[in-house]
């Protein structure tokens, strides 16, 4: 492996890997991410795929004279990456170095501890007896897991650490590589280690798809099977892996059902929620900014960044938005409103907390894996202030610490503006860390509150009922009592309920009659305390004095500003026993 003779087709990350391996700075590198998926071996219009592990055999130590193997479950064996001479002589080398392949242990320790004699031979031989020699580690993380998984490994991590430390092993013509999908997932001290360089294979980009796929469609009428070009597939797969492509082009195929709009997007869907583990969920978005109602400053700011980013100037978009205030104001539907109105997909993300130790970090890099290749895209996060964990948040061992880090690096990466757009719900913004909601991270902060007016009520009847399928005129929404105390959950509720009526008694749309005895009956929630104290947290909260409706105004003017709500906020904590 020479810089000078890698071939045009290596991607970027194996690029990387031998400039730094050539560079002499390292010989030892943990590959994590898209691991599993199918990697060019060949250059041209007609390029070969194969395994990760062949492709490292054939192209970036193509020229070692050893290319050894080692997983648990197979143990150590030579890597001729489909050369038969070449596996030939590698066979008759390691048998001389290490006797018979067939008996070399499985167990990791021996393993290690043979490999390390393989090691330690080759860097006392003289000058022109050394051997090129590359040990690449299946599963690694599984030889060396994290610190609670690992407990009685110390001998490996040790042996692991000495190679990479040794500064003869990295003048030696020796490498090693650790392969994993989950860095996650290896002990914290061999990541950490000065001496080892992490290198993430990320998820294939649109060229190396439209590569791909025009290899795995050559001399196939596509057209016969699917409604999209390959330049189209291309474009629209983004977070979808070469062997996922793989599989949605020759299903279709073979199955005989077409490839139209609808099962390509049900399909990448699907794929795209099992590469995130099921942690994402797609979010549909029926309907843009211009159905919701009321909120007017907060939806003029949000289709003016809508459109921006639309014309392409993802330079003064937004990083995230904070929506906040009580519960029923409809934050949920506001941001995916903002997604249909941008015309990008839009995913909810889901708990990706585990009680197992290291699988909630390992859940959440997947998820920014999977998010930073499907951009753009709008991530909502809903109950934000329990989702996202705090940077001193102690009693789990670091996991809250370490996953706030994570979220926090990932909302503030400028690579990612305009092609990541989070989006922060919650009720109680003040229980959200600071350093979530600076500018640079979740910068725009919408309060939202409940309808203000009658004709804001009304209209807000007419837009749900739309959600039912029930026909309802704005004209047959008698007069709402309790205006200012409606959520949108309790319209929605008083909705649900005067259709059933309706549909009960045979009727086929809702009457000012039937609505107006819906009303009569209504009595609206009891909890007005947890309901001040949530407008208060919004108020405090917003970004922009224009947001505020006028209620949230005269709340400002008879507490005295920001200070005042402060105090107010704190009494209602004392009173709710939450202080």
């Amino acid at each position: 492996m020479t810089t000078h003779s890698l071939p045009d087709h290596l991607p970027a990350w194996a690029r990387k890997l031998a400039d730094l391996y050539h560079a002499g700075t390292s010989a030892m590198f943990v590959l994590h991410g898209n691991t599993h998926d199918l990697v060019a071996l060949s250059g041209g219009d007609s390029p070969r795929y194969g395994s990760l592990n062949e492709f490292l055999a054939t192209q970036l130590f193509g020229r070692f004279e050893l290319v050894l193997g080692y997983d648990l479950a197979h143990g150590i064996r030579p890597y001729g990456g489909g050369d038969v001479e070449r596996q030939r002589q590698m066979v008759g080398l390691l048998s001389r170095r290490l006797g018979d392949p067939d008996k070399l242990p499985r167990d990791p320790t021996q393993a290690l501890f043979l490999l390390d004699r393989l090691v330690l031979s080759n860097l006392t031989a003289k000058e022109g007896e050394r051997t090129r020699i590359a040990i690449l580690f299946d599963f690694a993380s599984f030889v060396l897991p994290d610190d609670e998984r690992g407990q009685g490994q110390a001998a490996n991590l040790v042996t692991l650490l000495k190679w990479a430390a040794n500064p003869y092993v990295k003048r030696s013509n020796l490498a090693f590589v650790l392969i994993d999908e989950r860095l996650a997932d290896f002990h914290d001290r061999l990541v950490g280690s000065p001496h080892v360089n992490t290198i993430e294979i990320p998820l294939p980009e649109e060229p190396e798809r439209l590569r791909y796929l025009k290899a795995l469609t050559s001399g196939q009428d596509l057209a016969s099977y699917s409604d999209f070009s390959v330049e189209a597939l291309a474009q629209l797969t983004a977070a979808v892996t070469l062997a996922d492509l793989a599989v949605l082009i020759e299903s279709a195929r073979r199955s005989g059902e077409r490839l139209d709009e609808k099962r390509f997007k049900a399909r990448k869907k699907a794929l795209i929620e099992r590469q995130a583990q099921d942690l994402l969920e797609f979010i549909e978005p029926k309907f843009g900014l211009e159905r919701v109602v009321g909120h007017e400053a907060a939806k003029k700011r949000l289709l003016d960044d809508a459109e921006l980013i639309k014309r392409g100037r993802l330079d003064v978009a937004p990083m995230g938005y904070l929506f906040n205030g009580p519960v029923g104001t409809g934050k949920t539907f506001l941001a995916t409103c903002l997604a249909g109105s941008i015309g990008i997909p839009c995913v909810k993300l889901k708990n990706f907390r585990s009680k197992y130790v290291g699988e909630t970090e390992a859940n959440l890099e997947r998820v920014l894996g999977v998010l930073h290749s499907m951009g753009p895209v709008m991530v909502i996060i809903d109950e934000a202030d329990a989702m996202l964990g705090q940077r001193e948040q102690g009693g789990d061992s670091g996991v809250g610490s370490r996953v706030f880090g994570m979220i926090a690096n990932a909302m503030g990466d400028t690579e990612y503006r305009g092609k990541i757009l989070w989006m922060l719900l919650t009720a109680r913004p003040d229980l959200l860390p600071i350093d979530i909601k600076r500018q640079g991270r979740a910068e725009i902060h919408v309060p939202l509150f409940y309808p203000q007016t009658q004709d804001e009520v009304r209209r807000y009847f007419v837009v749900i009922a739309k959600k039912f399928s029930a026909p309802l005129a704005l004209e047959d929404v008698p007069e709402v009592p309790y205006v200012g105390d409606l959520s949108g959950a309790d319209i929605e509720s008083l909705i649900g309920r005067a259709w059933r009526e309706a549909l009960i008694a045979g009727e086929d749309k809702l009457s000012k009659a039937r609505m107006a005895a819906t009303l009569e009956g209504f009595m609206p929630s009891t909890q007005s305390l947890e309901r001040e104290m949530q407008e208060i947290a919004a108020i405090i909260e917003c970004t922009d004095r224009a947001f505020l409706v006028p209620s949230a105004l005269k709340m400002l003017e008879d507490y005295g500003d920001r200070e005042g709500l402060q105090a107010r906020f704190k009494e209602i904590m004392r009173l709710l026993g939450k202080a």
